[in-house]
């Protein structure tokens, strides 16, 4: 049954299933080479992109002037473009080739992927965040002055959380992005989900199976992200939405009266 179902796959089918069956561990390896570069950058890039939506948030032209052209400048040019900048690039010069972290990391392609990403992503989620701060409900403001908060504790305890509460659905956005931006790392030899795509198919001069194996797991990551997405803003958000109007019920005992 087995060899007659591998012979029908082998004839019949439009693609070689069993070929991608063979090298499924390649493209699972692929996909957590993926998830890693990605999610490091997310945190990375999250971690910097904090204080730098404050500094953007505030009136400080000295403060503002460099994190605005950092933010222009990382969203004004494609993600490849930096990458081989990063990773490329840098190796031109022989004081950078000099310094202490050329082995161990400007040297490294996955290294470089790294820096790349997370600079990438902390432009676009400063300017993110920025947007959800400038935006906070001045009544909270004005109820956290009452309450006798001063500057840094209104930060830290009402503008900071709801600017993460309400940004959290352009977030997800950002997250697919940088999840889709990340094929960029297997143009500098780096073998990540795509990578390992372009491997298969240059290995046994196939078209397209290595490509479809990997937009489909792409697909699958894509949709276990926006479901996380959407149970995490269904927790966080929930008092944003419009609640069910509960119908009164007259109470017993009592008596109804019409005018």
């Amino acid at each position: 049954m087995g060899e007659a179902i591998v012979q029908f796959l082998e004839t019949w089918s439009p693609i070689d299933i069993v070929l991608i069956a063979q090298n499924f561990d390649r493209f699972l390896l692929g996909a957590w080479v993926t998830l890693k570069l990605t999610v490091l950058s997310l945190v990375i890039g999250g971690i910097m992109a904090i204080p730098l939506a404050i500094i953007r948030a505030g009136s400080n032209p000295l403060l503002n002037a460099p994190v605005w052209a950092f933010t222009y400048l990382f969203r004004g040019t494609p993600l490849l473009v930096q990458t081989y900048l990063i990773y490329y690039g840098l190796g031109q010069f022989d004081w950078v080739r000099e310094t202490v972290l050329w082995q161990p990391v400007l040297s490294q392609a996955w290294y470089c992927a790294l820096i790349a990403f997370s600079l990438n992503t902390a432009a676009y989620t400063t300017e993110l965040l920025r947007g959800s701060i400038v935006t906070t409900s001045k009544g909270e403001i004005e109820a956290a002055k009452a309450c006798g908060f001063g500057k840094w504790m209104r930060l830290r305890r009402i503008v900071l959380p709801s600017a993460f509460r309400r940004a959290l659905p352009a977030y997800s956005n950002e997250v697919i992005f940088m999840l889709h931006g990340s094929v960029v790392a297997s143009t500098i030899t780096i073998q990540d989900l795509l990578g390992v795509g372009r491997w298969l198919n240059g290995r046994y001069y196939l078209a397209y199976e290595g490509f479809i194996t990997a937009a489909v797991l792409y697909l699958i990551i894509v949709l276990l992200i926006s479901k996380g997405f959407r149970l995490w803003e269904k927790h966080w958000l929930a008092h944003l939405y419009p609640q069910d109007a509960v119908k009164a019920k007259p109470k017993k005992g009592l008596a109804s009266f019409r005018i």
